[in-house]
């Protein structure tokens, strides 16, 4: 379908604005439908709880850690944090 097309369904008159709303929306289903998925390593430091992430990223799927909770040498999840840390970091941050 092209844009003329859609506009004519939709009663749009403004090009611009039409193309906006689809570039919106093509934006949303990329996030929803998770697709172009790519994957960033960052080594991780002993007691660092702020890291900076890719500028590109818009979302964070997954993120694991090699041995937390286990000693297998195994990637495990690590489990979201919702809300304020109760203790501080040394960094301050």
């Amino acid at each position: 379908m092209k844009v003329q097309e859609l506009m004519e369904r939709v009663g749009m008159n403004e090009t611009g604005r039409a193309i906006a709303y689809i570039k919106d929306g093509l934006e949303e289903i990329n996030v929803i439908a998770e697709t172009h998925i790519t994957t960033a390593r960052i080594d991780i430091i002993k007691d660092q709880r702020y890291y900076n992430l890719p500028n590109n990223m818009v979302k964070a799927i997954d993120i694991r850690c090699k041995n937390h909770h286990n000693s297998k040498d195994e990637y495990r999840s690590i489990p979201r944090m919702v809300g304020n840390p109760i203790i501080e970091d040394a960094d301050g941050v």
